[in-house]
């Protein structure tokens, strides 16, 4: 189960989002925890909400102006039943000064006031990203990932397959580097997975004869990327001798494997002597383009094919 505390929260965004902790220093023991995270059907960060209120409430300007326009009974009535519905923290955003009101709710409530001079929406756009990957669905694979010309490409095969070689050789092409061996998947939506490397192998590529090497050091900084959105598994596939009668000629399907409930497009690539694969690899993230954007080239042969046909007839 992914947890985080409000503590930890402050201090992992305390530079990014310029957060000041104000009040309810008691407060950042509190837990923000995936088990919780099944069963909200609110937010878990927006701006300040009665209705459906946020794990994290946000107060701009015109939240601000709201409670300030409230009698005092009034307004502790209503801010009160925030805490017991599993607030986590507030964040008064904007250079906006801090009410004492809110202040001494936070204090009163032991929970953490921050303060962020970065306009609200500004701020949410940043915070959820992180809050998505450290409470998330997560898992590891074994297996390479690179940015392939600018596409999040997974390589996966058997052991022994030429996986590191084939990275190898992409990584001098130009591709990024993530992560080898063991890659960290992150679910951060119904549809996105976001691939990154644990920080122990962070920078490291083993290859067979050569041990393991230094990316940053052999190729400097350009050639890495921290995460990369994961859009395409490259799986090779060694077959006994050079018989690859096995791999469909014509997909009229694009293949597909699902992590994590996310299907990410799949495509098997045989491994025989002889077989540029870093150009293979190369022209199937090319073709996964054009295949988003709408073109499919064996369609466009098949329909080009059964016209002939008719015609001939």
């Amino acid at each position: 189960m992914q947890r985080i505390s409000v503590a930890q929260l402050f201090e992992d965004n305390r530079e990014k989002l310029g957060l000041l902790w104000i009040a309810g220093r008691d407060g950042g023991i509190r837990q923000l925890d995936t088990s919780s995270l099944r069963g909200l059907h609110e937010g878990l960060i927006g701006h300040l909400n009665f209705i459906h209120p946020n794990w994290i409430q946000v107060f701009a300007r015109p939240e601000l102006e709201y409670l300030e326009r409230l009698e005092p009974a009034q307004r502790l009535q209503m801010l009160q039943p925030l805490v017991e519905t599993g607030l986590a923290c507030m964040i008064v955003a904007g250079d906006e000064g801090v009410p004492a009101h809110l202040a001494a709710l936070a204090d009163e409530m032991h929970v953490a006031l921050f303060t962020s001079p970065r306009e609200s929406l500004e701020m949410m756009s940043l915070l959820r990203p992180y809050l998505a990957r450290a409470l998330g669905e997560s898992t590891t694979v074994h297996g390479v990932v690179l940015d392939v010309l600018g596409v999040g490409v997974m390589i996966t095969g058997d052991s022994g397959v030429g996986k590191s070689e084939l990275a190898l050789e992409l990584i001098s092409r130009g591709s990024g580097f993530i992560a080898d061996d063991v890659i960290e998947l992150h679910r951060l939506g119904p549809e996105t997975l976001e691939a990154s490397c644990p920080p122990m192998l962070r920078d490291f590529l083993e290859v067979r004869g050569l041990g393991v090497l230094n990316i940053r050091t052999i190729f400097g900084e350009s050639s890495l990327r921290p995460r990369k959105n994961l859009n395409l598994i490259v799986n090779l596939e060694k077959p006994g001798g050079a018989d690859t009668s096995y791999v469909e000629r014509l997909p009229l399907k694009p293949g597909r494997e699902e992590i994590m409930g996310v299907r990410v497009s799949k495509v098997t690539i045989p491994v025989a002597a002889g077989r540029n694969l870093a150009v293979l690899v190369e022209a199937a993230v090319r073709n996964y383009v054009l295949q988003m954007r709408g073109m499919d080239s064996t369609r466009e042969f098949i329909a080009r094919q059964a016209q002939q046909i008719a015609k001939d007839e």
